[in-house]
């Protein structure tokens, strides 16, 4: 049920100042000073005290993410590439193979021309250069904070916050990974297939230079992943059958290494180290709805993927730019910020893009996991037959760049 219409705080309101809303509220800047529109930005974890200061000591054990050559060019027009790339490390190939088989597909930046696929960027480091340019912004923080209620308004929606605050919006955009229960707030149900299959997630060093190849190796238990971090070490992303990761989570660190060795095999050379493990559960989330009057659902709250195929941030990241891209028009046009017909426009925009990158991500874990008698055979020659198809090699390397669409 709508509450009566309030005279609005602020144009837009983004929950969650993550990579995603943190993506959102750069590419806002030039419509900001354009329009003065009011923004806000709520965050629930509290702001780093330099947001990039000038000593960066990464850490061994730092999460990062593969960022597509596509997302780069994005970063690049955001003004931020310039900083990002200084801790990023370049893919320049992918390598994918199935354990056991013959099959192998690789996919150089040499065919499509491009000096790499994409590269590996710790994330926190995207944070830091992504706030330090929000600090640039006319932009208001409310951090930490949470919205404990949402409701819809006549004219946008009004957000009751932890920090006693109430802001009124005449769009607001659910960029908080989808866990803090706004979207069940306001009756959003989202479809969810559960892989039973949990993610162990670690960086390794290796015996020998990576030369930026990423690998996604496909095995029994399944699908694994590495990616190449500056010096000998990789990123690595392995999945178990749900509750098979517990007992490798508590391995010494010497038998957790000669397992992933027996796992992955000797393609990527000699595991000589491991640093901290994380474990998450997988399973493909998507929102039955992105945009309502008012609203707009933009990534992992819109659609959380399985994350060995790499998809999730830069499925994300274009749903930003096209976002900023549609508002740019409609504002242009006199259109209200939260008007149903520009957010329907980019929603149309956007299906096409986002239906394919959920089906390639689902439909390469389920082929792999698969369990059929000549299933394997079939897989192998269709890696073989790939890789010797040049034209649909390089198409395939266009789309992981998210330079095809």
């Amino acid at each position: 049920m709508e509450t009566p219409a309030q005279p609005l705080t602020h144009d837009m309101v983004i929950v969650g100042g993550g990579l995603v809303g943190a993506s959102l509220g750069c590419a806002l800047a030039p419509l900001i000073e354009r329009y003065g529109l009011r923004v806000a930005i709520i965050e629930a974890a509290p702001l780093p005290a330099a947001p990039q200061p000038t000593e960066w000591q990464p850490s061994f054990d730092a999460r990062a993410s593969a960022i597509a050559e596509g997302s780069a060019e994005r970063f690049h027009r955001l003004g931020v590439w310039r900083a990002m790339r200084r801790e990023a490390e370049p893919i320049r190939r992918i390598h994918i193979s199935e354990r056991g088989r013959l099959g192998v597909t690789r996919l150089d930046a040499e065919d499509v021309s491009v000096e790499a696929l994409g590269h590996v960027i710790p994330n926190a480091w995207m944070g830091r250069v992504l706030h330090h340019k929000l600090a640039g912004i006319e932009l208001d923080w409310h951090c930490p904070a949470t919205v404990e209620h949402i409701a819809p308004t006549s004219a946008g929606h009004r957000l009751a916050l932890s920090d006693g605050s109430t802001l009124t919006a005449g769009l607001t955009v659910l960029a908080d990974g989808g866990r803090s229960g706004l979207k069940e707030q306001l009756g959003i149900p989202s479809r969810a297939a559960d892989y039973d299959q949990t993610a162990l997630i670690a960086n390794v060093a290796i015996s020998e230079p990576h030369r930026g190849v990423a690998y996604e190796r496909f095995t029994a238990e399944g699908p694994m992943a590495l990616l190449p971090l500056p010096g000998n070490a990789m990123e690595l992303v392995w999945t178990h059958p749900a509750g098979e990761e517990k007992a490798r989570m508590t391995l010494p660190d010497g038998d957790f290494l000669a397992a992933l060795q027996r796992a992955f095999g000797d393609r990527a050379g000699r595991f000589t180290r491991v640093g901290k493990r994380y474990v998450y559960p997988l399973s493909l989330v998507t929102a039955e709805e992105t945009v309502r009057p008012g609203l707009a659902v933009l990534g992992n709250a819109a659609h959380a993927l399985h994350p060995v195929a790499g998809q999730g941030f830069n499925l994300a990241l274009r749903g930003v730019v096209d976002l900023v891209e549609t508002l740019t028009d409609s504002l242009a046009a006199g259109a209200a910020i939260g008007d149903m017909a520009t957010l329907g426009a980019f929603d149309r925009k956007r299906a096409r893009d986002r239906r394919d990158v959920v089906r390639f991500s689902d439909g390469l874990i389920r082929l792999f996991g698969a369990r059929f008698p000549l299933l394997p055979q079939a897989r192998a020659a269709g890696l073989i037959g790939l890789n010797l198809a040049g034209p649909l090699r390089r198409d395939m390397a266009r789309r992981a760049m998210g330079l095809e669409r």
